[in-house]
């Protein structure tokens, strides 16, 4: 376990400490900067599940031509703006300002236009890798990589 604080490498069991009304795992030289807490009674201590590692969600972006690509394909199946707001369960209006490029459709909108008029809108953002630093060792960022910490 590292220190929420510093990031060091607590030997033994970490202290909980109150700081500014959070609580977190800190070692004993990270102490200080709280009020350190009294732990829970091993019956009352809620199980946690066990860590997993979180799978980021691709993002998604709106074509840039969506306007004219959603007006195309309402036009081929021979649909009136009403007809296709109805099919989404949105307004005419909103079909006139995303047609007229007034308006650029949301990740929600897009996807039930998609799949309304058998079009591709969205396209997926490559994440770019951060930079080696400090933060990407395993335990993640902590406060002492973000905050100099003066010490006396």
């Amino acid at each position: 376990m590292r220190c929420e604080i510093c990031g060091k490498k607590v030997i033994g069991r970490p202290l909980r400490v109150k700081i500014d009304g959070s609580v977190m795992q800190t070692c004993k030289d990270c102490s200080k900067f709280g009020k350190v807490q009294k732990e829970p009674p091993r019956s009352v201590r809620p199980r946690m599940p066990p860590r997993s590692f979180r799978v980021r969600e691709p993002s998604y972006e709106v074509s840039e031509e969506f306007n004219t690509t959603i007006r195309m394909a309402r036009e081929k199946k021979g649909w009136s703006r009403e007809d296709l707001a109805k099919k989404i369960y949105e307004k005419a209006s909103v079909i006139n300002r995303v047609e007229s490029g007034k308006m650029i459709p949301d990740i929600k909108l897009a996807r039930k236009l998609e799949n309304a008029l058998n079009i591709q809108l969205l396209d997926k953002i490559e994440d770019e890798q951060p930079e080696e630093n400090i933060s990407s060792r395993k335990g993640g960022t902590t406060i002492g990589d973000i905050a100099h910490i003066k010490r006396n």
